[in-house]
């Protein structure tokens, strides 16, 4: 089985930065996907970002040049640098591995809360 813990989001003001972490844990595959997605009230769950095993990344045009992704494969762990935050970012955020290996296989975390607001 696999675990995502998530830590590091709270209250911001706009024009504030968080910085999230993922701690994966358990039988993954070395060669992954790991992503942030986020989910406002009432919205659909929407990808933010994603970085792939060898680090190339993928963002959601709303957030290019705000927020930066990034790896360290050493301890599974995954993080999204959030600056420049506005009030359309606060949503729930969540931490996703996946990988196929004769079949697909996707984990969630438990999500953490991002509030931006004055």
């Amino acid at each position: 089985q696999v675990q995502l813990v998530e830590s590091g989001g709270g209250l911001v003001q706009p024009g504030g930065s968080l910085r999230l972490s993922c701690a994966a844990s358990g039988s993954i595959f070395s060669i992954n996907t790991m992503g942030w997605y986020r989910q406002a009230p009432g919205k659909e769950r929407e990808l933010v970002a994603s970085i792939i095993s060898g680090g190339s990344t993928n963002y959601a045009d709303s957030v290019k040049g705000r927020f930066t992704i990034s790896r360290d494969n050493t301890k599974n762990t995954v993080y999204l640098q959030m600056n420049s935050l506005q009030p359309e970012d606060t949503a729930v955020y969540y931490c996703n591995t996946k990988w196929t290996l004769n079949r697909p296989y996707t984990y969630w975390g438990q999500g953490t809360q991002v509030t931006v607001s004055s």
